[in-house]
């Protein structure tokens, strides 16, 4: 290996134990801080399952390791879907696949008798983290192939985006009506929708897990996504079998974002920004973004999710609030910034 290929190769390379240790540092400080204050010592030694302090094994462990599973899989997503459809602002909550799942999770538990227990316990779908997650998986497929349908296909970015957004305006309204038939418990549904992590337990952690170990296949996408931001018609000559693998990638997404929004509701924008900011730092090479972005967005999201704890305490904000508040200004900035290119 030449010299001049190397060096590229060690600084990505470098980047990307750069963004493990950045992860590493996230959690410590997210299981750190809190009402109350825990030494840098025993925080990692809660990480490293060393711990029998209660309020570390069973409150914050689960909320910090919850949201890094979270945002590495939202982050993922966000990169997944802005290559596979060429436009810099498709993430899973503007491509409305991230309603569509909530909207899967809420059918399948008012069908199940399951949504008053669930929120009852403080624990949201913790009974049923598997079959909840399927059920938003159908949701996402159902939106992004709606998404799809209204767009026109994938060529036209503007029409995308807009269809995105009305088809996932849509299924949040018909979530929120579902969820407003159980009246009583509605401040406690409402926080959830917002996007919270406060409801995350040991088996969401462990459902969350799983369903990023099935969607590891995701990662070996670079090279299809590469070869597809210069045109399709070139990553057809390279023999790639796009229309199966543009599915499959479908597929793999919706499944990440409905195991995501199963545990802790609708988070927006992490897929946005996580991505943008990588590919600023590191380029436009999928077969680093992807893996970078899945990194970035856990400690983006654990950081979040602190911010959401100690901004306004003793009292707590849901960190779909936080990232909705970072990310509306990104999103102007993009749109202001593609105009000016325009």
């Amino acid at each position: 290996m030449t010299g001049s290929r190397a060096r590229p190769l060690l600084r990505r390379g470098l980047a990307l134990a750069g963004l493990l240790l950045f992860l590493l540092f996230a959690l410590v400080l997210g299981v750190g801080v809190g009402a109350v204050p825990v030494p840098a010592g025993e925080a990692v030694r809660a990480l490293l399952g060393l711990s029998d302090n209660p309020v570390l094994t069973e409150l914050r462990l689960p909320r910090v390791l919850g949201g890094a599973l979270v945002g590495a899989a939202l982050a993922l997503s966000g990169a997944a879907f802005q290559g596979l459809f060429r436009n810099p602002l498709a993430d899973p909550y503007l491509m409305g696949s991230a309603s569509g799942a909530a909207l899967g999770v809420t059918v399948y538990a008012v069908l199940v008798g399951a949504l008053s227990p669930a929120f009852a316990q403080h624990a949201v779908f913790s009974g049923l983290p598997f079959s909840a997650t399927f059920a938003g998986f159908l949701g996402a497929l159902l939106a992004v192939g709606l998404t799809l349908v209204l767009a026109g296909g994938t060529a036209r970015t503007h029409d995308l985006v807009l269809a995105g957004v009305v088809v996932g305006s849509v299924f949040t309204g018909l979530t929120t009506y579902l969820m407003l038939q159980d009246a009583d418990r509605v401040r406690a549904v409402f926080a959830y929708t917002l996007g919270n992590l406060a409801f995350m337990g040991w088996p969401g952690v462990r459902a969350l897990f799983l369903f990023v170990l099935l969607a590891f296949p995701l990662f070996l996408f670079g090279r299809v996504l590469n070869a597809l931001a210069l045109g399709e018609e070139v990553a057809r000559s390279l023999g790639l079998p796009l229309e199966a693998l543009k599915l499959l990638l479908i597929a793999l997404v919706a499944l990440l974002t409905a195991a995501a929004v199963a545990q802790a509701g609708i988070i927006g924008f992490v897929g946005l920004i996580t991505p943008h900011l990588l590919r600023r730092l590191l380029g436009e090479d999928y077969r680093v973004l992807l893996p970078a972005s899945f990194l970035g967005g856990a400690a983006f999201l654990v950081l979040a999710d602190l911010l959401a704890r100690t901004l306004t305490r003793p009292a707590e904000l849901p960190v779909g609030v936080v990232t909705t508040l970072l990310g509306g200004p990104f999103f102007l900035y993009l749109m202001w910034r593609g105009r000016g290119r325009a």
